[in-house]
């Protein structure tokens, strides 16, 4: 009897009419549309994206070249080098992360004990020529500036979550 009946499903198309009966189910459901540049979706505080450097309220960066976000990175992102001041403390000469390498996992975020490295909300960035991919320390440091206020923000919002 099984057979007879796989023998009349495979003859009438069974499974094409299963999935027409699907699409005609949903072909009158009501579409949900977002129009992207004019429209935008709800977006969580804490969202990671592009990433920024921050800087103490007095001017100097807050990385400390500990190296711990370079340690943790699964994606073997980030790059640091470092060098002693001459009062002692240390501090980065160069901090690089590539971002088609990184996988926006928030681990450096974590990492960091001084919240110098933070992922921002920003997903709208693009890159044209060749290496542009790679995030310097200037360039980290000009959109923690830009967007301190929104970082700030989000932090206040994260630790009140929390």
């Amino acid at each position: 009897m099984s057979s007879l009946q796989n023998f009349i499903k495979t003859f009438a198309l069974w499974e094409l009419l299963l999935g027409l009966r699907l699409t005609l189910k949903n072909l009158f459901v009501k579409k949900f549309t977002i129009r992207y540049p004019e429209e935008r979706t709800p977006q969580s505080p804490r969202f990671r994206g592009l990433h920024a450097l921050r800087r103490y309220p007095n001017g100097e960066e807050r990385c400390i070249a500990c190296k711990m976000c370079e340690a943790v990175c699964p994606a073997l992102a980030i790059t640091i080098d470092s060098e002693e001041r001459d009062d002692g403390t240390r501090r980065t000469t160069r901090y690089d992360i590539d971002l088609f390498k990184c996988i926006y996992c928030g681990f450096c975020e974590e990492a960091c004990p001084v919240d110098a490295i933070v992922e921002t909300r920003i997903f709208e960035y693009h890159m044209e020529e060749q290496g542009q991919n790679i995030m310097t320390k200037d360039k980290l440091l000009a959109i923690g500036e830009k967007y301190d206020a929104m970082i700030a923000a989000d932090k206040a919002a994260d630790a009140e979550y929390r």
